[in-house]
């Protein structure tokens, strides 16, 4: 089988040939078999070094199939994660709007180019994996547990790590903030055992903006999942909060209301994660 892959290598290595992107996803494709097998149980650096490679090469080809519109959101969405990174990365400049009984802690800073943020620091009881998957793999669900959305939908996906999404927020008790709108590019990604969910304000042709609501903005935002190091089954957990939710609505009304969605969202996640398991072990016996 090996030499069969390398003879399929070399042909892409022609001009005339290198542009068949079927034949090139091919070749990585078996490219990937083969390193597999030859890695075996044990770890192999110089077989790590080569897939890693080969990742790479799969990931260019895999943009040569997107549209310029396409790459545009792909862009913009791994723009919205490095922002919030290094926004995340600053350490000093940071207020703390609210600490709950159980921890749960809120703090806000002001930057110049973005406006307030606001970040969010939980330590929750779950494995980041089972996170992820509620997060980004039912994230069309989330208005069935998290009452401040009303709906989420995925309008496109570009690859694995870019959709576009339709949020949809319910009104605040009292009407005091009315119903709002959010059209977002999302980047997924993973980092060795951390998990990315990063999104930004984009415009898409399917949602153009709808009468009677209003269309906010956000971004950068990002939910971080990072596996406890004493504890794998525990994650910390930080969502930054960046919004603009337009209208005439005073900015302390404002900050008041998004730190308090920022807490209620985790006490949320908090009881959908335990009803998932609890509908588990149901089905289990």
């Amino acid at each position: 089988m090996l030499p069969a892959t390398f003879k399929l290598c070399a042909g892409i290595s022609y001009r005339h040939m290198r542009n068949m992107t079927g034949l090139r996803r091919n070749a990585m494709v078996a490219i990937h078999h083969e390193l597999n097998r030859l890695a075996g149980p044990g770890p192999c650096n110089w077989i790590s070094q080569i897939r890693r490679r080969s990742s790479l090469l799969s990931s260019r080809i895999e943009e040569e199939r997107y549209s310029e519109q396409e790459m545009s959101y792909v862009k913009q969405g791994e723009d919205a994660l490095q922002k919030a990174i290094s926004i995340l990365g600053e350490q000093d400049g940071w207020t703390v709007e609210t600490v709950a009984k159980n921890g749960d802690k809120v703090l806000s800073k002001v930057l110049p180019d973005v406006g307030k943020v606001f970040k969010l620091e939980v330590m929750l009881e779950q494995p980041s994996d089972n996170l992820y998957e509620e997060l980004v793999g039912n994230m069309e669900q989330m208005g069935e547990w998290n009452p401040t959305v009303k709906q989420v939908k995925i309008l496109q996906k570009i690859g694995q790590d870019t959709m576009i999404t339709h949020e949809v927020a319910a009104e605040t008790p009292g009407n005091v903030v009315g119903p709002r709108d959010f059209v977002s590019v999302r980047c997924t990604k993973r980092r060795g055992s951390t998990c990315f969910l990063a999104g930004m304000s984009t415009q898409h042709p399917q949602m153009p903006a709808q009468r009677g609501i209003v269309r906010a903005e956000n971004g950068p935002t990002c939910i971080v999942m990072k596996p406890c190091a004493e504890d794998p089954n525990k994650t910390k957990f930080t969502w930054l909060l960046s919004i603009d939710l337009k209208g005439w609505i005073p900015k302390t009304i404002i900050n008041k209301m998004l730190s308090q969605t920022q807490v209620d969202f985790a006490n949320h996640l908090r009881q959908r994660m335990a009803n998932n398991v609890s509908m588990e072990l149901a089905h289990a016996c």
